[in-house]
């Protein structure tokens, strides 16, 4: 009886284990998410769990006001979960931070965070 249990389970466990890993997450940031940063970053780094296609991956960045303050193009670096854009020189405020990532499996992701300058 124990022995046709994993039989019928294991397979089940393996199933989900992969389907929940086949998206690209936000695994962290610099600057790190809802953190105050004394200077201004000048750019906007950030990496995923999985490789990146960089043609569909994008970050853009807001300032409260809405416009936009990224510069250049969003660029996968590193061993391609790497996404990062340029900045414009930031004054004190709050910023937000929106992105979308396409792993190289086709799966598409997105979120965003805010983050500020100043004290």
């Amino acid at each position: 009886m124990k022995r046709i249990f994993i039989i019928a389970v294991l397979p089940a466990l393996l199933l989900s284990t992969s389907l929940a890993q086949a998206h690209a997450l936000l695994d962290h940031a610099s600057p790190l998410v809802g953190s105050t940063v004394r200077s201004a970053p000048r750019t906007i780094s950030l990496w995923f769990t999985q490789k990146l296609e960089a043609a569909f991956s994008a970050i853009e960045v807001n300032d409260a006001g809405g416009a936009r303050v990224d510069v250049g193009k969003t660029q996968v670096g590193g061993d391609g979960t790497l996404l990062r854009v340029g900045l414009k020189a930031l004054p004190p405020g709050t910023y937000r931070v929106h992105w979308r990532a396409l792993s190289v499996d086709s799966h598409k992701t997105e979120g965003n965070f805010s983050f500020s300058v100043g004290q």
